[in-house]
């Protein structure tokens, strides 16, 4: 008994140092990639002021309601797999304030859920929100801010779709659903059995991500894209006029922002 009790908490201990070292990574790569435009482009504006602060808490809390809002999809993946819109916020908001805002958003976005309802996958499920949602974010908004016009917005959100779809899938296999079976109590083998009730083709790890993990990230990744490319121009200005100024050394008249 004391056995399986300390192999349970090594194995929480872990995980929760997992979900921390990928949260760095994560901030510290949207943070270089920042920096590194800003001094291309002689920015002098901070990466992190107040009122980008403000907005990245504004937009983790309309963030945090679309996630409370998730639901399954039962003819795809088994329950404890869930579908929500709350990248959407996180991608505006890194279109409009750059990939460290994205990031951001997300993390407290995850927070927010975990104080408001705590969690039903042994907080498996929201390390996948929150990294699989930046695999959608980070390069998308990256990619936005060397050139922000509207054929690199689709561009961008392309790539974002595709990286999370790969990544989102290949991480389940490899980390995620391995990570669930051991936290969550429930044998790999049962959790196989549930993909195999929806899906007959499903009868091992590959082609359960392959076939009800794959095409959830893939319904996600384009509602996101589509949606965010649909409501950004009209809401660019309304965002842009709670920035503080940006002071460049010299003048940028050839962006045209979409």
């Amino acid at each position: 008994m004391s056995n399986g009790l300390w192999q349970s908490i090594k194995d929480n201990v872990i995980f929760v140092l997992v979900c921390l070292i990928v949260a760095a990574v994560l901030f510290l790569t949207a943070y270089a990639a920042e920096k590194y435009v800003h001094k291309r482009d002689g920015v002098r504006e901070r990466i992190l002021n107040t009122r980008k602060v403000a907005m990245i808490g504004l937009f983790s809390a309309i963030a945090v309601i679309l996630f409370l809002f998730e639901f399954p999809i039962p003819f795809l993946a088994p329950s404890f797999y869930e579908l929500d819109f709350s990248e959407i916020p996180a991608l505006v908001g890194a279109f409009a304030f750059g990939p460290v805002a994205g990031v951001m958003i997300e993390f407290c976005k995850v927070l927010l859920k975990l104080v408001i309802k705590g969690t039903s996958t042994a907080f498996v499920g929201d390390l996948a929100n929150f990294v699989i949602g930046c695999s959608l974010v980070l390069p998308a908004s990256v990619i936005y801010m060397f050139k922000k016009t509207k054929k690199t917005a689709v561009l961008s959100c392309v790539a974002g779709g595709v990286f999370m779809t790969v990544f989102g899938t290949a991480f389940n296999g490899v980390y995620l659903l391995p990570a669930f079976s051991a936290l969550f109590g429930m044998p790999m083998e049962s959790i196989l059995a549930m993909g195999s009730e929806i899906n007959s083709n499903i009868d091992s790890i590959t082609t359960f991500v392959c076939f009800a993990v794959a095409p959830m990230n893939i319904i996600k990744s384009v509602a996101a894209s589509v949606v965010t490319l649909l409501i950004y121009k009209p809401l660019s200005p309304i965002i842009k006029s709670a920035q503080l100024p940006v002071k460049r050394h010299t003048a940028d008249t050839t962006t045209t922002e979409s």
